[in-house]
């Protein structure tokens, strides 16, 4: 089975994907490193390879949490399986 995305602790909202050419409506497979299990649901848009994936839907406003720390706050709702990236997150710190 190919891991498309890795997430490091279970409290995570995002994983971070591993692979190129991630599209939308493609079953993706992601590995839970602290707990060494897989999860798995629909892309809901095309990914690039490095870029973030919701692992579960956030709601405007929420803190993403990213290996374990606080990286930013979400400025748009975001459902399991979206991209996560500068039109939908910005820093908490300006």
């Amino acid at each position: 089975m190919t891991v498309h995305f890795c997430v490091h602790d279970e409290g995570d909202s995002v994983g971070v994907v591993v692979v190129e050419g991630i599209k939308s409506g493609q079953t993706l497979n992601g590995w839970i490193m602290d707990q060494d299990r897989m999860i798995e649901f629909p892309a809901r848009s095309d990914i690039p390879i490095g870029h973030k994936v919701a692992i579960k839907d956030i709601a405007k406003g929420d803190t993403i949490i990213k290996y374990g720390v606080d990286i930013g706050r979400a400025v748009a709702a975001i459902g399991a399986g979206e991209h996560l990236h500068v039109h939908n997150v910005k820093t908490k710190r300006w």
